[in-house]
């Protein structure tokens, strides 16, 4: 069994998952959410999915089971198996038939990086049936009030490698969430990180010059994730330019020219 799948828990946050709103996507969440629509988001990595998907759960007072998909995720991992025990078999249930008895929101992360015959389980979800079929058990859920799917993926990396196909995206209301405006994300990592504002606008500055270089070689730009751990790393104690070498840098190329490129833009920035 897949522990790393299983072992999740229906959780409601207790504490508000700080997120600032770029635009309408709170009120087309919730809209959505009373409908019982099932929602997509799309963007790059680090722009904000995952928080807003917890900031929404929070809102709406739903319970939020999130899945982390990856080339190994099996449909029974999602719905289900049956368990050896010492008296006997029994079934578990797996995270996507809890959240759909329990009325939870459940959040399937890079989606497309799990087997399209795992994505598959998901339709009889997304239309008028709100139901999910377990073969196993001959059981067919029906959807509690609450319930909601969303799911998540980055569509510049995977339209290279991995894309999902028309008949699941179509049934998805789809949001497209990108990197914020640069006074928008100043703010963010002056939040999460707790630098000044000097710093944060400086750090948003370096990471605008490195987003330019995304056609010139470099598969990735720097996610706002990765200037909030910048910005960690210097109230530690840590120097600047070496806390962007290490936490902005160094994970986006091993590539020795590029990473004198981007080396230069930190030296250039932070003069």
């Amino acid at each position: 069994m897949d522990q790393s799948v299983h072992d999740f828990a229906v959780r409601q946050p207790r504490d508000e998952p700080w997120y600032r709103p770029a635009g309408n996507e709170v009120t087309l969440f919730e809209q959505c959410h009373n409908r019982g629509l099932a929602v997509m988001l799309k963007g790059p990595t680090g722009c904000g999915k995952t928080r807003f998907v917890e900031h929404m759960a929070w809102r709406l007072g739903r319970p939020l089971i999130t899945i982390p998909c990856h080339d190994d995720l099996a449909a029974s991992d999602l719905i289900g198996r049956y368990l050896i025990r010492h008296d006997g078999t029994v079934w578990q249930d797996g995270p996507l038939t809890r959240a759909v008895r329990e009325g939870a929101i459940c959040y399937l992360d890079e989606v497309v990086e799990a087997r399209q015959d795992t994505v598959v389980v998901l339709h009889a979800l997304t239309d008028y049936r709100r139901t999910l079929p377990i073969d196993k058990t001959g059981e067919n859920v029906r959807a509690a009030a609450g319930f909601q799917l969303v799911v998540s993926y980055n569509p510049g990396y995977q339209r290279m490698l991995k894309d999902l196909k028309p008949s699941t995206r179509q049934r998805f209301v789809a949001m497209d969430l990108d990197f914020p405006t640069p006074e928008h994300e100043a703010l963010i990592v002056q939040h999460e990180s707790g630098v000044e504002p000097a710093l944060a606008k400086g750090l948003v500055s370096l990471a605008l010059r490195i987003r330019q270089l995304r056609d010139r070689g470099l598969a990735e730009v720097p996610s706002t994730r990765l200037l909030i751990a910048a910005g960690t790393l210097t109230l530690c104690g840590i120097p600047v330019r070496e806390a962007c070498y290490a936490a902005v840098v160094s994970p986006l190329s091993d590539e020795p020219s590029m990473v004198s490129t981007l080396r230069d833009l930190v030296n250039g920035t932070f003069v």
